[in-house]
Parts: structure tokens; sequence; C-alpha cells
């Protein structure tokens, strides 16, 4: 897990996280640096689709990860 973030069990394409954060504003442009496309502000939202691969999975992972450490 990743500290102050609650992702929902998905049941489609589309990944609900919930961030409970004084930093949520600054998360999205992060993520947009490291190509990572989301939208919301503490209940984020992430879709993926045919050019999402597990690898761009992993990269949102580690964009959060690295922005929530």
């Amino acid at each position: 897990g990743l500290p102050g973030l609650t992702v929902e069990r998905p049941q489609s394409n589309i990944v609900f996280a919930d961030l409970k954060s004084d930093r949520a504003p600054g998360l999205l442009a992060h993520l947009k640096s490291r190509g990572v496309l989301a939208t919301g502000l503490y209940r984020l939202r992430f879709v993926t689709h045919l050019d999402v691969d597990a690898e761009g999975v992993d990269r949102a992972v580690a964009a959060m990860r690295e922005y929530l450490h």
C-alpha cells in the first residue's frame, strides 16, 4: 500500500483511489510529468485500456509511490 491512499477493488477498467493528503493538489501534475494521466483531486480516477500494459500500470504505481513517500 501507499501512505494515505485507499484503492477500491476495480469492477471494470476504471480504478478509483481516495487520497487523504495535503499533498493531493500536486499529485496530478506529478503523475502527468511521468506520463500518467488521472482525473480528480482527492478521489482519483484511473482508466486502463488496450494501450495500457502491465509496464504502464507499474509506471503509474511507481510515480505515485515516488510522490507519496
